[in-house]
């Protein structure tokens, strides 16, 4: 299994839902109006007068032969809209109960 973490602009809404739905991947958490800027480029996300954006992150664990197809079509979208800002990252589960 892999974890896949992802934090995006709050403006792609249910698309990043719907996307784990196209891929049958039911089970994810998911977190709301969180600020943050990229490590790289592109503007804050604070939620305030100056920055008014916020982000939304999601955290899914998905089985292993899902996970690069689902990076590749994440990756599909960022590069469709790279001035809103998406990131994917992933790492292994070593256990789950």
């Amino acid at each position: 299994m892999k974890a896949i973490f992802v934090a995006y602009n709050q403006a792609y809404g249910d698309e990043i839902v719907e996307l784990l739905d196209e891929f049958g991947q039911r089970g994810f958490t998911q977190w709301q109006d969180i600020q943050g800027r990229g490590g790289v480029d592109g503007e804050p996300h604070y939620g305030n007068h100056a920055w008014p954006t916020q982000n939304y992150a999601m955290l899914a664990i998905v089985p292993d032969d899902k996970a690069q197809d689902l990076l590749k079509a994440l990756r599909e979208k960022d590069e469709a809209y790279p001035d809103l800002g998406l990131r994917a990252f992933s790492w292994n589960i070593e256990q789950a109960i």
